[in-house]
């Protein structure tokens, strides 16, 4: 659902390039081409997991998109990136959760590595974002919102002023979840909290509006 939230969060603009950090099996990318069919928009992911960035490159060829949606096997730690510098003008990143060493990482190694912060961490993705994104670029990104301080930290540490802020709820009442985050490279200092995303309704479906994320 991370990843859903995060592809109906972001938004890419005609003409617009896109790039995905840590795009695992590519479903952001697919999700906003989709979202965006804007012919002369650009989408790319990269992916440090060999067998997840072979899965992503699958997917996208199996839903047509290969015209418009690129995949890379690489490290976004990298330098120089595979990318030009201050290229694109969305970059979005649904990166490991856990911090080093916090949690039970008793999982596959690659389940371990999409969950806690093992081949990159927050700063990691922030700078990667900050290399990446031209001046007055959106960088979209889910998290937890026990990370939020780490989060703002970081995004500020690399330039990155968050500009809008979205908790997601379960339900109505409930402690969120998850964070959706928005911040632009070199923004001025001015933070919008949007109201919060309820899941489900209290008879346990999709709200309207999570119906809508996924159905149209």
């Amino acid at each position: 659902m991370d990843a859903v939230l995060l592809s109906a969060f972001a938004q890419v603009n005609k003409n617009e390039k896109h790039l995905d950090l840590c795009c695992g099996n590519g479903i952001v990318p697919i999700l906003l081409a989709a979202r965006f069919p804007d012919k002369n928009a650009v989408f790319c992911g990269i992916e440090i997991q060999a067998p997840l960035a072979d899965m992503a490159a699958r997917s996208v060829v199996y839903n047509s998109l290969g015209d418009k949606v690129s995949m890379v096997c690489g490290d976004i730690k990298d330098e120089p990136s595979a990318f030009d510098h201050a290229y694109f003008d969305v970059i979005t990143a649904n990166p490991p959760y856990m911090a080093a060493g916090s949690g039970f990482e008793n999982e596959g190694y690659e389940t371990a590595v999409a969950r806690h912060e093992i081949l990159c961490n927050l700063d990691d993705v922030c700078a990667a974002a900050s290399r990446l994104l031209r001046f007055g670029g959106r960088f979209y990104m889910v998290h937890r919102p026990s990370r939020l301080a780490d989060a703002i930290t970081s995004l500020r540490k690399f330039g990155l002023e968050p500009k809008t802020m979205r908790f997601v709820q379960p339900k109505a009442g409930s402690e969120p979840n998850t964070l959706l985050i928005m911040a632009t490279k070199g923004g001025k200092v001015q933070l919008n909290v949007a109201p919060p995303l309820i899941i489900y309704d209290d008879d346990g479906k999709y709200t309207e509006e999570v119906f809508k994320i996924y159905y149209g």
